[in-house]
């Protein structure tokens, strides 16, 4: 182990637990729960354990929920409101996606759920969505579909039917190489 990683090791192991194992009702954690478990330079033990991951094609993903994504370098405050994701680092192949028990077609609509809400400049009624939706998919699928997207947390939705991108779709997407795929086919 280099002598940058080696005080580190046990900060580095508890952060790993944390990020991996779900322990609240979503799963990541948030800055200030690592400053507190794991001290104030918990941002260098995710660098370090951000290393190891790679070796595996994953990822430590800061993801800011209430507040826009920072330009630059976040500061210390910034990172304590924010939440930290363990995420592919290069996305599922569609072998692995098939092996997670989505269909193609399952696939194909929750990435136009996406599209079409970024389009529409972060929020959709979902009557809109389940109209462009029954253009591609059985009729039958569709509210069964979003139902889905939202109980998995790739879309959210307010009390007035109103859709908008969930937590899981700013950790897992990447959603400019999304609409750059989409515009190039």
């Amino acid at each position: 182990m280099s002598e940058r990683k080696a005080p580190y090791a046990q900060k580095v192991k508890r952060a790993a637990h944390l990020l991996l194992f779900k322990q609240h009702k979503r799963p990541g954690v948030k800055g200030w729960e690592l400053r507190r478990l794991l001290g104030s330079d918990y941002p260098k033990v995710l660098e370090v354990l951000n290393s190891y991951l790679s070796k595996i094609d994953l990822q430590v993903k800061t993801i800011f929920e209430e507040e826009p994504q920072p330009m630059g370098k976040p500061s210390l405050e910034q990172l304590e409101r924010a939440r930290f994701y363990v995420t592919l680092r290069n996305g599922p192949t569609l072998k692995d996606v098939k092996m997670m028990g989505w269909r193609i077609d399952d696939i194909a609509g929750l990435a136009i759920t996406i599209s079409y809400v970024i389009s529409k400049g972060g929020k959709v009624a979902r009557a809109d969505l389940e109209k462009l939706l029954s253009e591609k998919l059985p009729g039958w699928r569709v509210r069964t579909n979003i139902d889905r997207y939202v109980k998995a947390g790739y879309v959210s939705e307010d009390e007035s039917g109103q859709l908008y991108l969930g937590w899981r779709t700013r950790a897992e997407v990447d959603q400019k190489l999304l609409m750059e795929s989409i515009l190039k086919a």
